[in-house]
């Protein structure tokens, strides 16, 4: 029995001018309304999310959100953080070599603020993420804390090279994965969205099998195939739909409330 629907958000749940369409709205609602978790999964914090939490309805006390690709679960009214896992400054340390001599942006989150890195070149990251505090740090002067993730937000076709010669290191230590054409984020090891829903799904003493997920791209993989129903857009990348329970229609077309339609059809 689906008790949870978690939503990947670009190139998902939003359409292509980064709206919820009314009719995903319409559908999620009711929903919500009906028992059913509604859970927007995202890279993101959650203020920069805030507006869609808001647009959905999702300000009961039970409503939760998942942040930073997994790295924390947050609970949207009292911001209480339900799971978090991040990584210590020196776990960065082989990123940090790399895009320094090869002179890479990178920006590097908390769980709170982004620092983008002065002594790189400028990064496109403010361009993308909204909502959020900022600061300019040269990279020795990064305080030590727990980070959430780093971020190489670039051209598109700047990125694209980079990735195919992406050292075999990077990838040993890190969770790469790339979450839209111009960001590839790096995230702790073990670390994707599927784990911060396991942690939600035990609070509420459910399982994979009481889980529907919606999204498109590589950050969106492990909860695709960890969830009773995996549904990728008809817009999404060839690996994650080989992947998937269901193909749905493409985000600009109410794929998410398309495919909720059809399963939920009793509820709504």
């Amino acid at each position: 029995m689906i008790k949870m629907i978690a939503l990947d958000l670009d190139n998902t749940l939003l359409n292509s001018d980064k709206e919820i369409s009314k009719r995903n709205e319409q559908v999620l609602k009711q929903l919500h309304e009906q028992g059913i978790r509604v859970v927007l999964c995202t890279g993101r914090p959650i203020n920069a999310i805030w507006p869609y939490i808001e647009q959905l309805g999702l300000t009961q006390d039970e409503d939760y959100t998942i942040t930073f690709n997994g790295g924390l679960v947050i609970n949207n009214n009292s911001r209480e953080h339900l799971f978090e896992l991040g990584m210590k400054k020196s776990d960065l340390s082989h990123l940090f070599d790399y895009v320094r001599s090869e002179k890479i942006p990178l920006d590097v989150l908390d769980f709170e603020r982004v620092y983008e890195l002065s002594d790189n070149p400028g990064s496109i990251y403010r361009t993308v993420l909204r909502n959020i505090e900022f600061n300019d740090l040269a990279m020795n002067d990064l305080p030590e804390t727990t980070y959430s993730k780093a971020v190489m937000a670039i051209e598109p076709e700047k990125l694209t090279k980079i990735i195919s010669n992406l050292p075999a290191e990077l990838k040993a230590h890190y969770h790469a994965v790339q979450s839209q054409p111009m960001i590839m984020e790096f995230l702790p090891k073990n670390l994707n969205k599927a784990v911060g829903l396991k942690a939600l799904l035990d609070h509420f003493g459910d399982d994979f099998s009481n889980l529907m997920s919606f999204g498109d791209a590589d950050n969106d993989l492990e909860m695709i195939k960890a969830a009773a129903q995996g549904i990728v857009m008809e817009n999404g990348l060839p690996n994650v739909k080989a992947v998937a329970t269901a193909i749905t229609d493409t985000n600009d077309n109410d794929g998410v409330a398309k495919y909720c339609e059809r399963y939920f059809a009793t509820l709504l």
